[in-house]
């Protein structure tokens, strides 16, 4: 799938990233009344405002889609032109671009975020969730602490802690 935005040029990278987030976030809406949450590093490009080459798309939504509803979840994302290739991963590749779901429902015991507060972001019609930077610095802060996300993203890990605390401080 290409994107092009309204001068007709190709859109890369992170736009359309965003792009593709917004298609599946709009589905999600419409199929199953669910506001989604960006997450992971397109979701913090979005809060900071900053490019950080996000390697994919990462999206928590309510876990009882990623259990019981699973088979509902795959046929939607299958709608949208995507292949499931890790199931334990709960992650779809479409044009090179992976989407992966996770449960919001850990996001409270995993990082310590309230997502009752979570503010909710409504942008070309869609409607989702987006951390605020202090969220983001739970989230990045015990992320680093893991022993894989330190072992192989672990630069990548203090980088975006540090730009967090950097606009925090602003």
């Amino acid at each position: 799938m290409l994107w092009y935005n309204v001068e007709n040029r190709f859109i890369t990278g992170e736009k359309m990233k965003k792009k593709i987030f917004l298609q599946i976030a709009g589905k999600l809406n419409d199929s199953f009344d669910i506001t989604p949450l960006l997450y992971g590093s397109l979701g913090l490009e979005q809060r900071l405002g900053e490019n950080l080459n996000a390697d994919d798309i990462d999206v928590l939504i309510p876990e009882e889609y990623l259990c019981e509803k699973w088979g509902r979840l795959i046929d939607v994302m299958t709608e949208l032109g995507y292949s499931l290739y890790d199931a334990h991963e709960h992650a779809f590749k479409k044009d090179g671009v992976s989407a992966a779901f996770a449960s919001i429902e850990n996001l409270e015991d995993f990082a310590g975020v309230n997502t009752a507060e979570i503010p909710v972001v409504y942008e070309d019609g869609v409607r989702y969730y987006l951390l605020e930077l202090g969220d983001y610095l739970k989230v990045y802060t015990v992320s680093s602490k893991d022993g894989y996300r330190r072992d192989t993203k672990n630069k990548n890990d203090t980088e975006k802690i540090e730009l967090i605390k950097r606009a925090l401080e602003k």
